[in-house]
């Protein structure tokens, strides 16, 4: 009775113990309970961590350790996403990858910086990083393709490419928007930003290859492989972020360089794939869960409309430039719907934009207000689109991957 009395129980909960344990069994049980309703596992783990978190139950708070084991579950995805790849399928495709990567990143751009202008009424700055927000997507569903074995798919290769490409779009947009509010954007910031970049790739693809052969030659150790890969992952990761760029670009890039040092078949594989999905990945999608706050729809109709167009945009466009794409390239339909499930969904490089939006003040009202890019009616919108369009994802994404799996098996 003394030790149950000496235990903290207030939410929401602080004794680290019982925190780890309730996020473990989140893990375990969401996944089970939600697949017997045939809702993706992705999407059971979000509105698990919609529940227990801060706009829920309150059982969980999103402190500094979820935020930690959060990022480095995004990361996990786009390493596992260079890694995995089929990189003679990635190199055939190069053409595609690029009209892919620029389709997914006009479409949103041209009609969000539209619909934001002359729907909501923001102005043109405002406007244009918000519509930058809407061609960002975040590879949540990816994980579903290594459980239907449908990775090297042309499709995913394509669309996992013009990820980078909208990312890195989509972050120049937001250094120039952030440096013109600022009055700091001139030539020399363009010029610093090229050669840290072009610095970054030449360390990353001529230096790292050379790290890692030596290293794998000289130590066959099976634990101490792994804790150099994830170690050259976040070094890459670093260097993309002082670069200049996003993390994530760190990380697919270190993928792709480790991708043909580490077999696909070998004991490090598993390794990687059982500890991203069976811990880092599920903690970022629960993060994820944990940002979404629902009383958004009660808020007025302010919030609504918002929550409304940026919905409809994003979705819209995300929409056409994968039926494009597959009417050019003459893909498929299935793979015309693999295109837009995996791109459609919205996360980290989205809430990125529009917290950095957000937090900049352009002035403030008569009471002393501060005026800010974007307000709390497109953050609170923003919130819902990440639910709402990973939801999407998840089940365009588990479909397309179900019938791609069912077709191979029945042609070999």
């Amino acid at each position: 009775m003394i030790l149950l009395s000496s235990l903290d129980f207030s939410l929401p909960l602080r004794n680290p113990v019982v925190i780890f344990s309730l996020v473990l069994f989140i893990i375990l049980f969401a996944p089970i309970l939600f697949h017997k309703i045939k809702v993706p596992h992705i999407i059971g783990l979000i509105i698990a961590g919609v529940i227990v978190g801060p706009y829920g139950l309150n059982l969980l708070k999103r402190d500094s350790s979820i935020v930690l084991f959060g990022t480095v579950g995004l990361i996990y995805i786009m390493f596992l996403a260079g890694l995995e790849i089929d990189l003679a399928e990635f190199k055939r495709n190069r053409m595609r990858i690029f009209v892919f990567g620029m389709l997914t990143f006009l479409f949103p751009l041209l009609v969000g910086t539209l619909a934001s202008y002359y729907l909501l009424g923001f102005g043109f700055l405002s406007s244009l990083l918000l519509a930058s927000m809407f061609s960002t997507h975040t590879l949540v569903s990816y994980p579903l393709l290594s459980r239907y074995g449908v990775i090297r798919n042309r499709a995913v290769s394509m669309t996992v490419g013009g990820t980078m490409i909208t990312d890195i779009l989509a972050l120049l947009i937001l250094a120039g928007v952030a440096g013109m509010t600022k009055e700091n954007v001139s030539t020399a910031f363009w010029l610093q930003l090229t050669v840290s970049t072009m610095v970054f790739v030449i360390i990353v693809f001529a230096v790292f290859p050379l790290v890692i052969e030596w290293f794998f030659k000289h130590f066959e150790d099976g634990v101490s492989q792994y804790i150099f890969v994830l170690a050259m992952v976040f070094l890459a990761s670093f260097m993309a972020e002082a670069a200049g760029l996003e993390a994530i670009i760190g990380a697919f890039f270190s993928g792709l360089v480790l991708n043909k040092f580490v077999p696909h078949e070998s004991p490090l594989m598993g390794r990687i794939d059982f500890v991203g999905n069976a811990l880092f990945i599920p903690f970022f999608l629960i993060s994820v869960g944990m940002l979404v706050d629902i009383t958004v729809l009660i808020r007025g109709w302010g919030a609504l409309k918002v929550a409304g167009i940026i919905l409809f945009v994003a979705l819209l466009t995300k929409y056409l430039a994968a039926w494009c794409t597959q009417k050019i390239f003459k893909l498929s339909p299935l793979e015309g719907k693999m295109i837009f499930g995996l791109s459609s969904s919205h996360a980290a490089a989205t809430l990125a934009i529009i917290l950095v939006g957000y937090n900049i003040i352009i002035g403030e009202t008569a009471s002393g207000e501060p005026i800010r890019l974007l307000n709390e009616d497109v953050l609170n919108g923003t919130i819902l689109l990440i639910l709402v369009s990973c939801g999407v994802s998840s089940f365009v994404v588990e479909s397309a991957a179900k019938t791609m799996a069912m077709k191979e098996g029945r042609e070999t």
